[in-house]
């Protein structure tokens, strides 16, 4: 059997089995299994139980469920109530006004959080009610919303570049601060093109509300300050080499327990809610990424990988039509899985191909993170677009409608970290030195 009729048959099984509605982790071992059992000499069970152990004994992987469990515990506060009233006088005078909360409020508590639904999901049971009341489009306040909720992805800590660190054996504290500057890009990219919507469509934005006093806009602007100290206790830390990303993760724990604690919302319910919350969501991720390490020992013993390999390496492809191809080809499996699995799913066998072309895997890194950014508010499976239906009772169709201005930023956002690498690389190489 060729490798063609290899690779088909077993992305054949992938999607058979997917399809019938068995978990995602589960369905990658499964596949893993096929491929062992079928087309290679080695024991599959033997191989399956030493996989999976190694991968999930990990000391890495630690910081993933302290970072997960921050951001549960955020989640039940305050928080997004206290931004908004330290953010929205600031955002007045801007172009479209208020639209600036959503992305700057991403920014800020994707900087505490990691998770791009989390950050959506916070920002919106703030901010979506105050915009409709206030008589914002509802189109811009979802696009935007939707647009800047995936920068949980990419501002540190991410939970998606840890992945992508254990999987790729790249530094997670050097891809935290690779990720600052295209965050920063993209957020600012987000707030410009709210400008200009705004400068073209004034009758669609509400008046500014009563200009406030500096001294007023500051005394509103100390709601901030429990996320900005968290900000600089959990990336200070790293950023300053004093933490590694899994004791950062662990004072970002503590920092989040004490700033509910001081609002007044840590309660034994909310404790053990945020508890059990963080505990379904690493155990998901967990089962993914132990079901992807059995999948990629497995197409590493049949030889798919070194295939692929050399057949992209046979076409001829330069550096910026292999990462093209990449992109698109990540666009269109966001169509139907979320951003982990996507990573953990394709890194055995995209991995080779990369290193081969001399791509660095640092700055890849964040490539990758902007694709699957892309992929969050992709139809069908877009992560994103499902937090915000759920939040505002709309068709899918709408919400992708609405934010495909913003998906377009995001491919400006890749093709400028494509022709200034320096964007991604410029800040870890200062923290080398």
């Amino acid at each position: 059997m060729n490798d063609l009729a290899i690779t088909a048959l077993l992305v054949a099984a992938l999607f058979l089995i997917l399809g019938s509605g068995v978990w995602i982790g589960l369905t990658l071992s499964g596949v893993a299994w096929i491929g062992m059992q079928l087309f290679s000499s080695r024991p599959a069970g033997d191989a399956m139980a030493v996989t999976i152990w190694g991968s999930s004994s990990s000391w890495t992987l630690t910081a993933l469920p302290l970072f997960v469990w921050m951001g549960e515990i955020l989640f039940r506060t305050r928080l997004s109530q206290d931004m908004f009233r330290g953010l929205a006088p600031w955002m007045q005078a801007l172009p479209g006004r208020l639209l600036h909360v959503n992305v700057v409020g991403c920014a800020i508590f994707a900087a505490v959080s990691g998770s791009s639904a989390a950050t959506c999901a916070t920002i919106g049971k703030m901010s979506l009610p105050e915009l409709s009341k206030r008589g914002y489009p509802d189109g811009m306040s979802i696009g935007s919303l939707a647009g800047s909720g995936t920068l949980g992805l990419l501002i540190p800590p991410s939970i998606i570049m840890i992945v992508y660190g254990v999987s790729t054996d790249v530094s997670i504290s050097q891809l935290f601060v690779a990720g600052v500057m295209p965050g920063i890009l993209l957020a600012v990219l987000f707030s410009g093109y709210l400008m200009v919507w705004a400068l073209l469509h004034p009758t669609r934005v509400p008046p500014r509300d009563a200009p406030l006093s500096l001294a007023h806009k500051l005394r509103e602007s100390r709601h901030l300050l429990p996320v900005i100290g968290l900000i600089l206790a959990v990336l200070g830390s790293i950023y300053a080499g004093i933490a590694t990303a899994t004791e950062a993760a662990a004072l970002g724990v503590v920092g989040s327990l004490l700033i509910s604690s001081a609002q007044g919302s840590l309660t034994w319910a909310t404790f053990r809610d945020s508890l059990l919350g963080g505990t379904r969501l690493y155990c998901m991720i967990a089962l993914i990424l132990a079901g992807a390490a059995f999948l990629t020992l497995s197409m590493g013993y049949i030889g798919l990988p070194r295939h692929l390999a050399e057949w992209i390496g046979s076409l001829g492809l330069s550096k910026v039509q292999l990462i093209i191809a990449l992109m698109f080809f990540y666009i269109l499996l966001g169509c139907f899985l979320d951003g982990i699995s996507m990573v953990v799913l394709t890194m055995g066998v995209i991995l080779p191909t990369v290193q081969a072309a001399g791509i660095d895997l640092l700055w890849f890194g964040i490539y990758i993170v902007l694709v699957v950014e892309m992929a969050q508010i992709t139809p069908p499976v877009g992560f994103n677009l499902f937090v915000l239906q759920g939040m505002t009772q709309r068709e899918i169709g709408y919400i992708s409608r609405v934010t495909l201005p913003f998906f377009f930023l995001m491919l400006a956002a890749v093709a400028l970290v494509y022709l200034f690498p320096q964007i991604a690389t410029w800040l870890p190489a200062q923290m080398r030195n």
